[in-house]
């Protein structure tokens, strides 16, 4: 055989070596692999070794096992289990007994016996390994014996939580600035997944323990700047009683100052007669006059009707809802017909209801000649305004004088004789009138609503005569009592009248 045909064929020989020894050395290394991972793992319904749960070694137990096991464990010192809970001056005190058994070790053992028994191979492998060399140490909690618990902290807390209290608007009518807010108060929470780690550290070590319970202090986040300037004044309205005496004008100031600096809140009714009280000299009422039955007498808090008057178009600038508002017998001179608002005790009253969604602040005050009214409240709506409107309709004609008779001497000092007169009261005319509320936006009208519609009745003339028969030789003297017919209304008169009351009346809307 030739030296060339000799190479050829160690060659040949050579790479079949090589192939053979390749396949067998993957052979090895399968079966290798193979042996080694049997050797180091164990059947897939036992734990690990090297496994502890509770301090308790599972390794090569199935879970029931381990279940059962640890259950035992838990159980066996439930009745020594003793846990107070803390906050402040209070406790709350319970024992292993006062709770259910709750199965929670299931699920716990469960995931432990996933390691090292799922995944592919390289997962499994290195997961078993490291067990093997560090262990696998698991807590199964004592709230798994404690069942109920989270009830019992739910109970506990409803006495310890509070709301809190959000920074309130302080309204100080005579400040400045006005109006500010209050600090207010943080809610307090049960901080309840501290508290439950609290009581799974606090039990590890321990029967017998006391918890501090931790809560959450959380600040109430507001915006001061926007809360503020979201109040802003809706109304004023003044009324002069720079001629009133000065009781009369002590009268109205200290009723209108009952209302200075009160807040009410919505949906909140304020009657005017509760607001300011009885009009006694003990609550620094005086002698003034007051209307009664269409004529001026003196009376111990005359002029309060003017603060109620005030503060009546007040409100109704405010867009507040007026529930009850009545005229006076004769028309009041500072205001417009229907835009007053007579006041009597256990008589008639102003009654308003806040319908606005914001509380109302009602500042007042008051100069030698006006008082003044401010209502301030949430904004009224972008380019809105509120205008009063009064209308006269015509004039109510009165029935002349009335003669009556002194029988009762009570004007004696002033009539005797048959014939012999003196004039109690003038006659005086009568009104029918509307008020109305004006809606406006960006200075259009575009609603009216009529919110009044009196009758200022007429008032006839009363003249007293003497009942004494004149003596024998006697004359009276010449009577100069003028007899005043009933009143005969034309349109001429009219006319004339409304003139005058446009004239000498203030216009209803006085912002």
């Amino acid at each position: 055989m030739s030296e060339e045909k000799v190479k050829t064929k160690k060659k040949k020989w050579s790479g079949v070596y090589w192939g053979l020894g390749a396949a067998l050395f993957a052979v090895a290394l399968l079966l290798f692999c193979q042996f080694y991972f049997v050797d180091n793992t164990s059947p897939n319904d036992t734990f690990l070794n090297g496994t502890l749960v509770n301090g308790i070694d599972v390794s090569g137990m199935t879970q029931s096992q381990a279940e059962n096991v640890i259950s035992y464990s838990l159980l066996s010192t439930r009745s020594d289990i003793k846990l107070t809970l803390a906050y402040d001056d209070k406790t709350w005190t319970f024992s292993g007994s006062d709770f259910e058994i709750k199965d929670e070790v299931g699920p716990v053992l469960t995931e432990v016996m996933k390691v090292g028994h799922e995944g592919n191979f390289l997962k499994r492998f290195r997961e078993q390994n490291k067990v093997k060399k560090e262990g696998l140490a698991v807590n199964v909690s004592y709230k798994a014996v404690l069942g109920g618990l989270d009830e019992v902290i739910d109970n506990i807390a409803s006495e310890i939580e509070s709301p809190g209290q959000p920074p309130q608007v302080v309204f100080d009518p005579n400040g400045d600035p006005m109006f500010s807010l209050s600090e207010g108060e943080s809610a307090i929470v049960v901080d309840r997944g501290k508290l439950l780690q609290l009581i799974d550290d606090g039990l590890e070590n321990q029967k017998n323990v006391t918890i501090q319970i931790p809560v959450l202090e959380i600040p109430y986040q507001v915006d001061e700047e926007a809360l503020l300037s979201a109040i802003t004044k809706r109304s004023s309205f003044s009324t002069s009683y720079a001629s009133s005496s000065a009781e009369r004008k002590n009268n109205v100031a200290r009723a209108l100052g009952a209302f200075n600096g009160q807040v009410f809140m919505p949906g909140e009714e304020v009657s005017f007669n509760n607001i300011t009280g009885s009009r006694t000299a003990e609550n620094g009422y005086l002698p003034a006059n007051v209307i009664l039955n269409g004529a001026y007498v003196k009376g111990t808090g005359g002029g309060v009707c003017q603060a109620s008057t005030t503060l009546y178009n007040a409100l109704v600038l405010a867009d507040v809802e007026v529930l009850q508002a009545n005229h006076h017998s004769i028309p009041a001179s500072y205001v417009p017909l229907s835009f007053d608002a007579m006041v009597s005790e256990g008589y008639s009253d102003l009654v308003f209801k806040n319908s606005l969604d914001a509380p109302i602040y009602i500042k007042t005050y008051h100069d030698d000649e006006n008082v003044y009214v401010e209502i301030y409240g949430p904004k009224l709506e972008e380019g809105k305004s509120i205008k009063t409107r009064a209308e006269f309709i015509k004039v109510l004609p009165h029935s002349g004088d009335k003669i009556i008779q002194d029988t009762n001497g009570e004007y004696s000092d002033k009539v005797i004789y048959k014939g012999e007169y003196y004039r109690v009261r003038y006659p005086r005319e009568g009104y029918e009138s509307k008020g109305y509320v004006q809606y406006y936006q960006n200075d259009e009208l575009v609603e009216e609503k009529e919110i009044r519609h009196d009758m200022y009745l007429p008032q006839e003339g009363i003249i007293v005569e003497g009942t004494a028969e004149l003596g024998e030789g006697m004359t009276l003297p010449e009577n100069d009592v003028e007899f005043i017919p009933p009143q005969k209304v034309t349109s001429t008169t009219t006319e004339t009248v409304r003139a005058k009351i446009e004239k000498e009346r203030p216009a209803a809307y006085n912002p």
